[in-house]
């Protein structure tokens, strides 16, 4: 719908939608907003499930709309997960973790090295770019972020005068990946020696279009806990849609994660950055893996930061609780969090996982289970 023919000729003959063949895939559907109601009504008359599948690249706020309850199903589309890039390899799943189906000791092991994790990272989950040479990835990823702020702001409403104040916004973000970080902490990172800084009025509105345009992926933290373990940390975490475009807009190549060469742009070190950055890839797949199957994902820090779990993921009142470590040892101190975690919640954890950059899963006598990231789906 983005193709102004193709829009015309819609808009003048919605009927056309009747004709199929179904599926119909209706993309970047909010250029014709009609479009929604449109299906919404060919449902309400009968026409069978799963008969369209509407997507695009940013939310409708055309507020008239429906909401489409009952009848249109809402998923998020995040890029390509680990699960979806090395599909060849057998995997354990979260789906069994919550069955109880994981063997005792899984004999499963993976080819994917410290390396080629560090690469995933800066390839990106979007398809054309990962599948890219790497002599014009970095410039694609460039035109991709430079298109946000000199375009895509534009087609929402959102005047921009200075685009680079949001890319450096951007940048400060994803400096701050993984943390909780207070987002006037972001702003004055963004903007160090700056008294003319972005208004809090315009800062939000960055927020607001960047989530509309599914670039801002936050973690929300587990709220429930607050009835086990009292006062916790209820700042979302904060990720990008793709720990490619963190990468990027840090100027970090596989190169600089692989020798440990990391440059910062501030003072928001919550340990390394190649860390967090195989935290936003774990975290990025295994929610793809868990809205797969129903369940939502969570994260949990109490407010003096002495224990925290890097995932939690529910479904129907069962958990998998899973923390994520950039190497490939896995000590008693790595896990103590996961047990402590198990101690106060007993049998609905259903699993407890650390996901690493080794080769080889398998179960400590502890009952938790490490598993090479490349090995959960």
């Amino acid at each position: 719908m983005d193709q102004r023919g193709v829009r015309e000729s819609i808009g003048s003959e919605p009927e056309l939608l009747h004709e199929g063949p179904f599926p119909t895939l209706i993309d970047e559907w909010q250029y014709l907003p009609e479009i929604w109601d449109s299906v919404r009504r060919m449902v309400d008359e009968g026409i069978p499930p799963g008969s369209f599948i509407l997507t695009g690249s940013r939310q409708s706020n055309n507020l008239p709309l429906h909401s489409g309850a009952g009848r249109i199903v809402r998923y998020r589309m995040r890029p390509l997960s680990l699960a979806e890039r090395y599909p060849s390899i057998e995997k354990l799943t979260l789906k069994n973790c919550f069955a109880g189906m994981i063997p005792s000791q899984p004999q499963l092991n993976s080819d994917v090295t410290f390396s080629d994790y560090m690469l995933e990272i800066v390839k990106t989950g979007f398809p054309d770019i990962n599948a890219a040479p790497d002599s014009v990835r970095e410039s694609l990823i460039d035109s991709y972020i430079d298109n946000i702020a000199t375009r895509e702001f534009r087609a929402q409403g959102i005047a921009l005068r200075q685009p680079e104040a949001l890319i450096r916004w951007m940048r400060a973000y994803a400096a701050a990946t993984g943390t909780t970080s207070s987002y006037n902490k972001i702003l004055d990172a963004a903007t160090p020696g700056e008294s003319n800084k972005p208004s809090r009025k315009s800062t939000i509105a960055y927020r607001e279009a960047l989530s509309s345009l599914w670039l801002l992926d936050e973690l929300p933290y587990w709220g429930e806990g607050e009835d086990f373990f009292g006062r916790l940390k209820q700042t979302s975490k904060h990720y990008l849609a793709d720990p490619g475009l963190e990468a990027r807009l840090l100027g970090l190549s596989a190169r600089d994660l692989i020798r440990g060469e990391e440059k910062t742009i501030h003072d928001l070190e919550y340990g390394s950055i190649a860390g967090r950055l195989f935290e936003s890839l774990c975290v990025m797949s295994v929610r793809t893996y868990a809205s797969q199957i129903g369940a939502r994902a969570y994260f949990l820090r109490n407010a003096k930061g002495t224990r925290e779990i890097d995932l939690i993921i529910e479904k129907d009142r069962k958990l998998v609780i899973i923390e994520i470590k950039l190497g490939t040892s896995v000590s008693n101190d790595d896990v103590r969090h996961l047990n402590w975690f198990e101690g106060t919640l007993g049998s609905r954890v259903k699993e407890k996982i650390i996901l690493t950059t080794g080769n080889r899963a398998y179960r400590r006598n502890d009952d938790v289970l490490v598993v090479p990231a490349a090995l959960l789906g």
